[in-house]
Formats: structure tokens, sequence, C-alpha cells
């Protein structure tokens, strides 16, 4: 197998991402094993932005092919927030369950038909060349949906208790991680991007197993 490298000590994601890429031909490593450097401060205005910072610096460090994500909630009576700050809402050393907490007061007197928002994925693919230099790309995943009253479900981690994707009625975190996978933000991202990994790495039909 080829290793990928997912730009991240978050262990969800790397469970997220693993099952995304099962049957493959790819091993998809989390940077706690490969390397003792955390990841660089998320300093862009863009998803898009904040995604290439940590793909290049992953990449750059280790010389291992790297993905990295940068994803929110976007929630449309919040102008769009909190968007690249989702992680952090409630503070630099906030908690899911803060965030959670707090954009559910903001949202205390929102009616649940105008509590439309959507999840967005940035996933950044950046691989060095034998030259040194970074090859890169990106793909951008959207999943749109509606806020609920009050949190449901104990899968899932970040705003999915809360979060209703668009045709469905149970939230993220009362599905289970399969069905899950096959409509996330992170998903549609990857579906985007796989064809174009999988050639450089792995198997040549990404459904192959």
């Amino acid at each position: 197998m080829t290793r990928l490298l997912l730009a991240s000590h978050n262990a969800k994601k790397l469970a997220e991402l693993s099952r995304l890429f099962a049957g493959r031909g790819i091993e998809v490593v989390g940077l706690g094993d490969v390397s003792a450097e955390q990841p660089p401060a998320e300093t862009g205005g863009t998803f898009e932005h904040n995604a290439l910072i940590k793909a290049r610096a992953a990449a750059r460090s280790t010389g291992l092919p790297s993905l990295a994500d940068d994803s929110g909630l976007a929630v449309d009576v919040l102008n769009g927030m909190p968007g690249v700050r989702s992680a952090r809402w409630s503070g630099p050393e906030a908690t899911d369950a803060d965030n959670l907490a707090l954009l559910l007061r903001q949202l205390d007197d929102v009616p649940e038909p105008d509590r439309g928002a959507h999840f967005v994925c940035a996933l950044a693919y950046v691989r060095p060349s034998p030259a040194g230099e970074l090859r890169e790309d990106v793909a951008i995943g959207e999943l749109p949906g509606t806020l609920t009253l009050a949190p449901a479900g104990r899968h899932g981690f970040g705003y999915d208790p809360i979060f209703r994707a668009a045709g469905h009625r149970m939230t993220l975190a009362e599905m289970a991680p399969e069905e899950k996978d096959a409509i996330s933000h992170r998903a549609r991202a990857l579906a985007l991007m796989a064809p174009l990994v999988v050639e450089e790495l792995g198997k040549t039909d990404p459904r192959e197993n």
C-alpha cells in the first residue's frame, strides 16, 4: 500500500478518511504517526487557504503526499459564520460542546424553517516532486441542510448533533458512520479529489476492492 498523510491529529477525521479510502490501495496515516510537529496556525481567510497551509507544511516536513482539509459550518442568518472559525467559535480552547452551546444560544429566537446552513469542506492535496517543488490541487464539497432546535444523536463530532442534511430526517449525529460518509461535505470533496489521488497512488478504479 502507498501511504497518504492526513495533515491532522484529529482521530475522528482520520477514521472517517480511512473509511472513505478503504479498498483503494492507499493507507491513510495521521500526522502523529510520522511527525511530532503540530499543524501550522490556520491564518487563512478561506477554507481553501487554510487547507493548503496545512497540506503544504506536512508535505514539506515529511516528504509524503499529504491531504489536509479545512471545514466548517456556514449559517445563513449569521452571514456564513462561524465559517473558518467553526472549531474556535467560543474561543481558542473551545470544545465541541462549547461551540454547540454558543451557536444554539445565538439562534435561540430563530425558528427552524429559517435555520438554513451548510457544511463546507476544502480538501487540499499537496505532493512534493523530485525537483523539490509542490504540486497542489483543491476540491470543495458542500452539504446543505438546516439546524435543529436541540442536539440529537451520539455519532459524529462538531456540529453534527444539530445539523439535518437536506432530504434527511435525522441529524448527522444520529446517522451511522457509513450513512454520514455517503453524504458528508468531506465525502463530496473527496469524490472530486479521489480520482486524482488514486490515479497517482493507488488502484486505477477507486471502487475496486
